[in-house]
């Protein structure tokens, strides 16, 4: 793929200190986009400051704080002196096991990471959008969003309500040039299955059933570089050896 394949395109990923999100903001800084880099740890975005230099813009924030998620869009717009065209909605917190297991203090905080900040980016982020005449929304799902996965039932609920918003979202927005989609991978090497039965998660491994990071992020910059009358609306990848 060209290497400016986003030449001149600004871009804003959440969750972007690790895993999917650093992966994703890496492949769009790699094809020439400046990429605002959005976590909650400050220090994971001075690393990255200090390896990619002005080609990303950190914007430390807390998107569980009502008044920080609500001013995130004017944020990364103002850092951009109001462009953008790619925003990458990956922040995402996973619970898995037991449904008794969990408490409702955690479904609650992954219900509303998972769910709720997405759905209030993407509609801050939408009107700026529509004014500029286009723009590419991706949302970070999961393989669970197909599949009523038994060892995660909170977790999956949630990634199937994101898959139904973003195909909802983008049957009433394409027609101001807003691609709307989602990528779903199978099992990520990443922190956020630190919480997976620690059974499935050896299993996992032993059986080489992971995918890294940059897997998905090469998905997403594929979805990102097709000609503007081309849609990807939907992407599920896994792990050749993965089998739920």
């Amino acid at each position: 793929m060209s290497a400016g394949a986003l030449s001149g395109k600004t871009a804003a990923v959440t969750g972007a200190g690790a895993g999917i999100g650093r992966a994703s903001a890496e492949a769009m800084i790699g094809a020439g986009a400046r990429v605002a880099i959005i976590d909650r740890d400050e220090n994971l975005l001075n690393k990255m400051k200090d390896e990619h230099g002005e080609a990303v813009v950190p914007i430390q924030a807390d998107l569980l704080d009502t008044a920080q998620c609500a001013g995130l869009i004017p944020r990364v717009l103002e850092s951009f002196g109001g462009k953008l065209d790619i925003f990458h909605s990956n922040a995402g917190i996973y619970v898995g096991g037991d449904l008794t297991e969990a408490s409702n203090e955690a479904i609650d905080r992954m219900l509303h990471l998972n769910v709720n900040v997405v759905m209030k980016n993407v509609h801050d982020v939408l009107p700026h959008m529509i004014e500029a005449g286009g723009g590419d929304i991706l949302v970070t799902s999961s393989l669970a969003a197909h599949y009523p996965t038994p060892w995660e039932p909170v977790y999956a609920s949630s990634k199937w309500a994101i898959n139904c918003f973003v195909q909802t979202t983008r049957r009433q927005y394409f027609k101001h040039g807003i691609r709307v989609g989602s990528v779903s991978p199978g099992p990520v090497a990443s922190a956020l299955l630190s919480d997976w039965p620690e059974e499935k998660l050896r299993e996992a491994k032993e059986s080489g059933s992971l995918m890294e990071p940059s897997d998905v992020a090469e998905v997403i910059l594929f979805m990102l570089t097709r000609p503007r009358n081309v849609t990807i609306r939907d992407v599920i990848l896994m792990p050749t050896n993965f089998d739920l």
